[in-house]
Formats: C-alpha cells, sequence, structure tokens
C-alpha cells in the first residue's frame, strides 16, 4: 500500500498543470528531497508493474503524469482530431539550431539557415519553445535566444542533455570523401564535353575560325 507522502504527491501531480520540481514537493510535504524521489521511484514501479496507461516520468527538471509511450497512437489520434497547428519545416530547423546553439542571436541563426528568421522565431516565441535569454555584449548588443522549459515538456526531456548529439546527423568521413569525388568526376566531365569549349570561343568579330577577329569598325 502506498505511503501518505506517495499519495500526497500523486494528489499534487494530478493537479499540476507543469513538471514539479522534487525541492518543491519535499518543502509542500516537510520531508527530505530523498524521500521525495524514492517515493517517485515507488511509484514508477507500481504502475509498471500494474501496466497502467500512464507513467510517472521526470522532465524539464521535475515530475509530472504523462501517457503511457506504447499507447501514443491513440493519444495522436485524439488530439491532432480536427487540429492541423503543426510546425513548418523552416520552424523545426530554426529550433534544432536555437536548442544546439543557444544563446544564439537572430543573425547568427539566419547565417545558418541562409535565409531571414525573424518570422519564424516570432512562431517560435508564440508558441512558448523560445524566448529572449540575454544580450550579446558586442556591438549592438543583439538579443539572444535560447529553449523554453516548455520545449524539454514538449520533448520529454530532463534537460538539454538529453539530447542526441549532433553527430548522429553529420555524415562521416567516407561520405563526404564520396561526394568529392563525385563532384569532382562532375567538373572532369563537364571540361571535356565536345562543346565545352564554345564558351570560351571569341565574338562574332568578322573573321573566321581560327583567325583573329578584324579590328573595330571593319
Amino acid at each position: 500500500m502506498a505511503t501518505e507522502a506517495a499519495r500526497a504527491i500523486e494528489a499534487i501531480l494530478m493537479v499540476a498543470d507543469r513538471p514539479i520540481e522534487p525541492g518543491l514537493l519535499a518543502q509542500v510535504l516537510e520531508i527530505a528531497p530523498a524521500r521525495v524521489e524514492e517515493c517517485c521511484a515507488e511509484l514508477q514501479a507500481s504502475y509498471e508493474a500494474e501496466d497502467r496507461g500512464f507513467c510517472l516520468v521526470r522532465v524539464a527538471g521535475g515530475y509530472r503524469f504523462q501517457s503511457h509511450p506504447d499507447l501514443a497512437a491513440y493519444v495522436e489520434r485524439f488530439v491532432l482530431e480536427g487540429q492541423h497547428a503543426r510546425l513548418s519545416a523552416a520552424a523545426l530547423e530554426t529550433l534544432a539550431i536555437v536548442a544546439y546553439k543557444q544563446p544564439i542571436s537572430r543573425g547568427q541563426i539566419a547565417s545558418i539557415r541562409g535565409v531571414s528568421a525573424e518570422g519564424v522565431l516570432r512562431t517560435l516565441e508564440q508558441r512558448g519553445y523560445v524566448t529572449e535569454v540575454g544580450r550579446d555584449p558586442g556591438p549592438g548588443q543583439a538579443v539572444l535566444y535560447g529553449t523554453t522549459q516548455a520545449l524539454l515538456e514538449r520533448l520529454g526531456l530532463d534537460s538539454l542533455a538529453g539530447l542526441p548529439p549532433l553527430e548522429e546527423f553529420v555524415p562521416g568521413p567516407e561520405v563526404l570523401e564520396a561526394l568529392e569525388q563525385g563532384l569532382r568526376a562532375d567538373a572532369s566531365a563537364t571540361r571535356n564535353r565536345p562543346d565545352a569549349g564554345d564558351a570560351a570561343d571569341p565574338p562574332d568579330g568578322g573573321g573566321t575560325a581560327g583567325e583573329p577577329p578584324g579590328p573595330l569598325g571593319a
């Protein structure tokens, strides 16, 4: 049977609208933070043993209830019914840049993406995924952006350390070498085409092929 402390944690998390830090739970329950961690571990184990449709997880530095991962298809069908407000590819790309490069300025984001990021950043701020976190000490003191706790909640991560390493998305040296060889081969084939010299022929100046053009006005 669950202890009173564990039941109290359940009750608090049931009405919370965000992950609750162990320190705050300890303060409310007037117990040691280590005891809070023990209670949460006990609750997690009991939910798994009972094969419940929800679980207790630690995200964004605190604990919360969420649906069990293996029931995601049903939850997604319910949540997305009649809704189509998904982030665009440009927004997801910008969000990834901020997540991995933060704190980062709007100009730096634009430099990486090759296009202005002003509109996309505004959308991400409205969604609550990025926010201003400071100012660049350099000339102009550009606004610096970073991700929010809301993003960690949405991704189900306890901290940014949980993001997959960038190395997983970067081609290996053998792939880069193959691409470089392919580019060299394409360039060589272009130079050796029979019509490759046409563009280098002098403009028609009145002479015949192989002869220098006549003087201007001739």
